[in-house]
């Protein structure tokens, strides 16, 4: 698909306006209702959708099918990672009423870095034609690394800060408690971070490692960057209120990683198969069609399935017992402001 610069720009800022409706609409800090969260949902994927059917009209069914393909992957391997946002918010005990800023700031710093991500790909891509056999590895890898972390993963799981983030946080001093929706305070004449910059950063880089398998996966359904990148931003930017809506449901998705193992594991043999194709091995290739009805299908399979299995044992289990997960729901972190120690890891004043 040929792409102007014209229409690059266009879609920069009709991305961009859309952000900053979002941002207004949000600037106050308050509990989002499930009613707020499903109806901002609904537009989100609505816009998706306008977009898709766009590209159907102006650039006929292949782009328009990789699109969808690439949204809908994308899209479920985002809320795999709403389980890890999760673990964040409660290990930050960020106050229900601040979810919603940092989502929307940290999913920010997230589609600008992925732009750099895909900008690379694509310049790698157009480069060396084999690096199809390395994208397709790793995926191949990594669902089977979903399948094993799926198999072990225990009830106790807690989120664990990156290298950067601890970085950033020995280069500066910490403080104890949420100042609103400040990102540095003065204490004592000394500029100190505030813990909700901290858990922007938290949310934003967390999400670019997610970035390490989502975009080689996408690059399997399409290799235009302009499919590529619009694709992402769509299914970014609606990750905050698909947060707040299906909170409570992320916990019943308990077979969802094996959903994405096989998706992903898809994903990989197709590259493979493209990239044997490429260097002229005659081997069947995978239609944009194929991709699409095989995603939409395990999706639809995984979610029954996991429904299926955790209701039966929400009925095996006794009514004072803990639901299996180990996250905190979206909107319960506790309502004060007061950060522990234990929580950021760090304390007001200097940082050892």
């Amino acid at each position: 698909m040929n792409v102007s610069p014209t229409l690059w720009v266009l879609t920069v800022l009709g991305l961009v306006a859309l952000i900053a409706v979002d941002f207004f609409i949000g600037r106050k800090p308050h509990d989002v209702s499930i009613k707020e969260a499903g109806i901002w949902t609904i537009v989100w994927i609505a816009l998706a959708a306008l977009f898709g059917v766009g590209l159907l009209v102006f650039g006929g069914g292949q782009p328009a099918g990789e699109f969808f393909a690439g949204f809908i992957t994308e899209k479920s391997l985002s809320v795999d990672n709403l389980f890890v946002f999760v673990l964040i918010m409660a290990k930050f005990a960020v106050p229900s009423r601040y979810q919603q800023r940092v989502l929307l700031v940290g999913v920010l710093i997230a589609l600008v870095l992925r732009a750099v991500f895909i900008a690379a790909g694509a310049a790698i891509i157009a480069s060396f034609s084999w690096v199809f056999y390395l994208f397709g590895a790793f995926l191949i890898w990594t669902a089977w690394k979903l399948v094993q972390e799926a198999r072990t993963s225990g009830e106790d799981e807690e989120y664990e800060e990156n290298k950067l983030l601890k970085a950033v946080e020995r280069r500066f001093a910490v403080a104890d408690r949420y100042h609103g929706t400040k990102l540095w305070i003065r204490d004592n004449g000394k500029r100190v971070m505030t813990p909700m910059l901290v858990v922007m950063l938290a949310i934003g880089t967390t999400d670019v490692l997610f970035a390490l398998d989502s975009i080689p996966a996408i690059f399997g359904l399409t290799q235009d960057p302009y499919i590529v990148f619009t694709a992402n931003a769509f299914a970014l930017m609606g990750l905050r209120q698909l947060y707040f809506l299906i909170g409570g449901l992320l916990q019943r998705l308990v077979h969802l990683s094996y959903g994405l193992s096989v998706i992903l594991g898809f994903i990989g043999v197709k590259l493979v198969l493209h990239a044997l194709h490429e260097s002229g091995v005659h081997v069947p290739e995978i239609s944009v069609p194929v991709s699409l009805g095989v995603i939409c299908s395990v999706l639809t399979v995984t979610t029954i399935t996991s429904l299926i299995a955790s209701r039966k044992q929400r009925a095996e289990e006794s009514p004072g017992e803990a639901v299996a997960g180990g996250g905190r729901r979206p909107g319960t972190a506790p309502p004060h402001d007061r950060v522990g120690a234990r929580s950021t890891g760090c304390v007001s004043g200097s940082h050892e």
